[in-house]
């Protein structure tokens, strides 16, 4: 049944709020690989490099350590 709602509420239109939230993580994600970009670069190039960027960074992510350790990983 989760699945079935989960399945239903990606089909709804997105609404004005989703979207203006999106944007707000968005472009200073994006205006941030625009700094790094050669002059020349299309917006089509800077998408392939932000996909590429965001990669390395979730990558990056899944190495760092815990900061607050959880379950049977907790020291006394």
């Amino acid at each position: 049944m989760k699945l079935w709602l989960n399945y239903m509420n990606k089909l709804k239109p997105l609404t004005l709020k989703e979207v203006e939230d999106a944007t707000l993580e968005f472009f200073p994600l994006l205006n941030a690989v625009m700094k790094g970009m050669p002059k020349d670069s299309t917006m089509e190039d800077t998408l392939n490099v932000m996909e590429a960027v965001c990669k390395l960074a979730h990558k990056r992510r899944e190495l760092e350590p815990l900061e607050d350790p959880f379950g049977f990983n907790k020291t006394p």
